[in-house]
Order: C-alpha cells, then structure tokens, then sequence
C-alpha cells in the first residue's frame, strides 16, 4: 500500500534547522491552507488547516535555505495525525505533521512576498527528496 499527500500553502514562520546527533539535517516549518467558500446563506465563509512539515537531509538543507516566512509552496509526502487533551484547557487538540518527500517552490521569479523578500531560485523548483 501507498499513501501520498499533496499540500499547497504558505509558510507560517521561517524554518529551523537542527542536527541529530548524527549530523543528519532536519529542517521543520510549518504551512498554513485556507479554504473559503459561501454557505447556503450567502456568507463567506473560511477555514485554515495547519500543517508541520518535516524535511531531511539535502531537502533540509535546501529549505532551510531559500524559504522564508509567507513563500507559497507545495509539499508532498506522508502524513501522520495525532490527538491529544490540553494540559491546561483539556480541551481536545490535534495535529497534522508531512514528511516531505518533494518541496516545491511556488511563485514566479521576482514575485515580492509578503515580507518583501524577493523568493528563492527559479519560479517552481522542485526539490527532491
């Protein structure tokens, strides 16, 4: 069997970089999706699914790189959901964190972001993992 998750959305923060105690890169950021559609009343209405994304080695490298808060990208990769109770609200939480095989940047060249940084190389490089 095979699973495969496709998610297009920006960037929630800048990425960080880590080594494990092999000296293995790890990069982690996380991405927000916004669907928005009208309700049967005609009111707007939206909805924002986060993501954390984790990348390994040379992608992670590569990520830590060139993306910054707010740059459009497509991940793909598997994904693992998990729940849990506030410790201090109990109220019920969950996550969705992607390992990313494929990142791909999103957005054409000399497009300004939303920090007015110019992004990273080509209009849509895909960066195996």
């Amino acid at each position: 069997m095979y699973q495969s998750t496709v998610v297009v959305g920006h960037l929630g923060r800048d990425p960080e970089m880590r080594y494990t105690p092999d000296g293995t890169p790890v990069t982690t950021f996380s991405i927000a999706t916004t669907r928005k559609w009208t309700n049967a009343e005609g009111e707007p209405q939206e909805r924002t699914t986060w993501f954390r994304v984790t990348t390994w080695r040379k992608l992670a490298e590569t990520c830590n790189q060139y993306l910054t808060k707010g740059r459009l990208v497509l991940v793909e990769g598997d994904i693992d959901a998990s729940a849990w109770s506030d410790k201090t609200t109990g109220e019920a939480r969950a996550s969705l964190e992607l390992r990313a095989r494929n990142v791909r940047f999103l957005g054409g060249r000399g497009e300004r972001l939303e920090t007015g940084e110019e992004p990273g190389p080509g209009s849509e490089e895909e960066i195996p993992f």
